[in-house]
């Protein structure tokens, strides 16, 4: 057991002890550390005014250091745009861009812009212009406008990425972190066996993943976290695995991890993440733990749904296979038992003749909640529904499938008549609530329209734009 975090500040070693589990990466360069230049913006992951880079060894990403808590950087290291200043006290290539297309003018967002872009700049190459849109998505500015930010990056990214080592992140995180601070303990398991015998232990903690849901419930609820198991260390969840047609997730591998596998198979999958919140936040937040908050509007069940995954539950040495339509089981309950946890998601590749439809309503195209999520998975053959599957996210209390309106097409001609019955068939599947984001009417004819929107693609094998517009 270590009860201190180890980590790397640009390029010294810290190590903090008696140190709050849930004290934020943001709290503790402004307050602690004396690194200002880090700026406090929204306080949830949406501004990227905090925006940080973190070193695994492996990769630098960009992270919204308000919703990471100081444990999660056990083993890496943190870079803030201090550490961006060059030997000869020059400005970082990235800075000199947006020095030179007049990229800034409040300039309280730009040390954000700046990290955002050394990532980008470290990590894919040569971007086009719509990879650097992607990857600002998650970074706000009320005063310049995109267009000189955006030519700023296309600027710096044409030069080489920094030869960076980082001290070949030489630390000593080989025993399990376990911190108590004034009446909290968090504890990062290095194992699934010892994550499950901990949870045994402690079936009432919370368990920590990426931190972008649990990371508000401090920042903007205001929560005490009494005990928190963390899945940083668990490397081997995380892990991405395709065989035997069967796509294999750890619940701990974040989107940007299984991103190009996904997509691979499920196009649409792809174009669906990449609007599930920003880079930063893909890159911290994980597949499983979208599906364990049971959020009624959590993007990714509804995909799921549609194409027919499996979660594989863990609880002590034991598993369990459940459909994950069957995980749901209420507004923000499923089936897990006391100490039971998502170990895996599996995901069946497309079979032959099978098509993936998946749409996102929301009133942004970046960075929004969906007022309904809707995925079909369709085999026709012969103009005859063989087979198909649909998953409703923002309709019902849970996630669901739809039943009703797929059994009002399953066997039938793929027909304008029969498919417009099926729409009707939806209004005994879900039962939507008005709140600030849509109506209940709205979502019943969002619903009824993004089934005659598949009928229409799929009749006329319709070509499908890289980003599609929302509906």
């Amino acid at each position: 057991m270590r009860d201190s975090v180890h980590f790397l500040l640009g390029d010294q070693k810290q190590e903090l002890r008696q140190v709050s589990p849930t004290l934020t990466v943001l709290e503790y360069l402004r307050g602690t550390a004396g690194l200002t230049g880090t700026k406090e913006g929204c306080a949830e992951g949406d501004c990227g005014a905090c925006t940080v880079v973190l070193n695994d060894g492996k990769q630098q990403r960009a992270v919204n250091a308000c919703i990471v808590f100081v444990p999660a950087l056990d083993g890496k290291q943190l870079l803030t745009v201090e550490h961006l200043r060059q030997p000869d006290t020059a400005l970082h290539p990235v800075q000199q861009a947006m020095v030179d297309r007049h990229a800034s003018q409040c300039g309280f967002c730009t040390p954000g812009f700046v990290m955002s872009l050394y990532a980008l700049r470290q990590s894919d190459g040569t971007p086009d212009r719509t990879a650097v849109n992607e990857a600002l998505a998650g970074n706000l500015c009320r005063c310049t406008g995109y267009r000189p930010i955006v030519d700023a990056a296309l600027d710096a990214c044409a030069a080489p990425p920094d030869n960076r080592p980082a001290a070949n992140l030489a630390l000593d995180t080989s025993k399990t972190l376990t911190l108590n601070h004034a009446g909290q303990t968090y504890i990062a398991p290095r194992s699934t066996d010892e994550l499950a015998e901990t949870l045994l232990a402690h079936p009432d903690a919370v368990l920590l993943a990426g931190g972008t849901d649990v990371g508000l419930w401090v920042t903007k609820q205001h929560r005490d976290l009494k005990y928190i198991v963390a899945l940083d260390a668990v490397t081997d969840m995380a892990g991405i695995d395709e065989s035997g047609g069967i796509i294999r997730i750890g619940a701990g591998a974040t989107y940007e991890d299984a991103l190009d596998v996904l997509q691979a198979h499920y196009p649409d999958l792809g174009l669906l993440i990449r609007r599930i919140g920003s880079r930063q936040i893909r890159n911290r937040g994980t597949i499983g733990g979208n599906i364990g908050n049971a959020s009624p509007i959590g993007d990714m069940p509804p995909a799921l749904i549609a194409v027919g995954a499996t979660l594989v539950l863990r609880r002590g040495t034991g598993r369990r296979n459940v459909p994950i339509e069957d995980f749901f089981t209420g507004y923000r309950r499923t089936v897990l038992a006391a100490g039971e946890f998502i170990e895996r998601i599996d995901i069946p590749v497309a079979a032959p003749g099978q098509s993936f439809h998946c749409y996102k309503t929301a009133k942004r195209f970046d960075q929004d909640i969906s007022a309904v999520c809707a995925a079909f998975r369709t085999t026709i053959l012969d103009g005859t529904v063989r087979d198909i599957r649909m998953g409703f996210g923002g309709v019902a209390a849970t996630p669901a499938r739809a039943r009703n309106a797929e059994a009002a097409l399953l066997g039938k001609p793929w027909t304008e008549a029969t498919v417009r019955s099926a729409m009707a068939a939806l209004e005994a599947d879900f039962t939507p609530i008005s709140d600030m984001r849509a109506s209940a009417g709205y979502r019943r004819t969002i619903a009824a329209n993004l089934l005659f929107k598949v009928f229409l693609e799929a009749s006329a094998d319709a070509p499908r734009t890289r980003l599609e517009a929302p509906v």
